[in-house]
């Protein structure tokens, strides 16, 4: 038996778009034993049931990655439990690909390296932000050129996170919609301008200013705001009670507080009672990403 964990993920973070991951606070996870046949066991309803093993999505990337690497997987009861409310932004296809990419790992004792499971992961997701902040925790700063995508996981951030999750879904292909084709040089520039002040900012513990940074997007916050409701009011309150910055997680409509450390529960408890119909919640930055426990069952 082993338990495979995968965190959440927020990605884009203000102007990091399809760029900046960081792994959050909640889990998909796994509990696996062998088995006569496959099924899947769902312990709560933040996971779609689905009637065929062979339908479910991380048996699907599980097949795929055993297929790729000409191994058959050995049939297996798997227990899932989830954390992650589906289409909020907050990364759980994301994690669903990590799992069962790590799934096929074990059964089939492939000993991936942390770069083909990322490879893998971006061949199945399309771009890296998000699976990058999965497997690797932390905050992941991915860029994907042609085939390649390359990354760098930033030294630990000391925030807290506070998330406001709506009880409304937003698909990612619908807030891709809103935004432009193209932009202007000028405006490019200074756009990448924005999101490498961000980093430095981070990198040197200067969230003040990484915050302002990231509440001063050009590439897509403007354009999807208006996808998102409360999306100004939240920003304000937020602000008022100390949050360093607050951004869109993902496509939306999830949206993300980075907050001074300590002080992630009194923000929560105070935006809760300005938002009655969302879910808010003080996160912690997970820094540790895919986990796997071994023969759980032994110890």
């Amino acid at each position: 038996m082993f338990m495979i964990s995968v965190p959440a993920s927020s990605a884009n973070i203000g102007p990091g778009f399809d760029s900046a991951g960081v792994a959050v606070g909640r889990y998909l996870t796994l509990q696996v034993t062998k088995a006569e046949e496959w099924s899947f066991d769902h312990t709560n309803s933040l996971i779609p049931s689905v009637k065929n093993y062979e339908d479910h999505y991380i048996y699907k990337v599980a097949k795929q990655v055993a297929d790729w690497n000409d191994c058959s997987l050995s049939p297996c009861h798997v227990l899932m439990d989830s954390e992650i409310p589906l289409a909020r932004g907050l990364g759980s296809s994301a994690s669903a690909i990590v799992a069962g990419i790590e799934l096929a790992n074990q059964l089939c004792k492939l000993d991936l390296t942390e770069r083909q499971k990322l490879d893998y992961a971006v061949k199945i997701e399309g771009h890296p932000d998000n699976v990058a902040a999965c497997l690797l925790g932390g905050f992941v700063v991915t860029v994907k050129m042609g085939e390649e995508a390359s990354y760098k996981k930033l030294p630990a951030i000391d925030t807290d996170l506070v998330v406001y999750i709506p009880s409304f879904e937003l698909k990612t292909e619908d807030a891709r919609k809103v935004l432009p084709d193209n932009f202007q040089m000028k405006d490019a520039a200074t756009a990448s301008g924005v999101s490498n002040l961000m980093i430095s900012a981070l990198l040197t513990g200067d969230y003040e200013l990484a915050g302002k940074m990231m509440e001063s997007d050009l590439f897509h916050e403007s354009y999807r705001a208006k996808l998102i409701p409360n999306y100004f009011e939240i920003r304000s309150h937020a602000r008022k009670l100390g949050a360093f910055g607050t951004v869109i997680s993902g496509a939306g409509p999830t949206m993300i507080s980075f907050v001074p450390n300590g002080k992630g529960k009194l923000i929560a408890e105070e935006m809760q009672a300005k938002l009655p119909d969302y879910e808010v919640a003080a996160l912690e930055l997970d820094e540790a990403g895919l986990q796997v426990k071994v023969n759980i069952n032994n110890q």
